[in-house]
């Protein structure tokens, strides 16, 4: 086994069992704001560690950069929208804003 497939196969596993653990932390999650977060970070990191999986295996660097571009986009594109969201659904009054520990919102509070 090459050192290329040693890291493949390190990696690859890991990145599906994060893409997993979010997958099922958007199921399992009571609100909006959690299930937020469940698709965004550990999906980001799953998909990060397939890429890293996957690029030893692509035999050249001209091969691997199309991966390197995924990469950089969904780390640019995830937290965007997800903060994007979460916006417009604390405006939409869809959040319980009791279980927020801060709210820093210039908004003011509604009775």
């Amino acid at each position: 086994m090459s050192l290329a497939d040693g890291i493949t196969a390190v990696l690859l596993p890991a990145g599906a069992v994060f893409c997993a653990l979010g997958a099922l932390g958007v199921l399992r999650f009571p609100d909006l704001l959690s299930r937020l977060h469940a698709a965004t970070k550990p999906q980001t990191i799953g998909l990060l560690l397939i890429l890293g999986g996957v690029a030893p295996q692509a035999g050249s660097v001209s091969a691997a950069a199309p991966l390197l571009l995924v990469g950089f986009f969904q780390l640019l594109t995830a937290p965007v929208t997800a903060q994007t969201v979460g916006g417009a659904a604390y405006r939409a009054g869809v959040i319980d804003r009791d279980v927020l520990t801060v709210d820093e919102s210039p908004q003011e509070r509604k009775p």
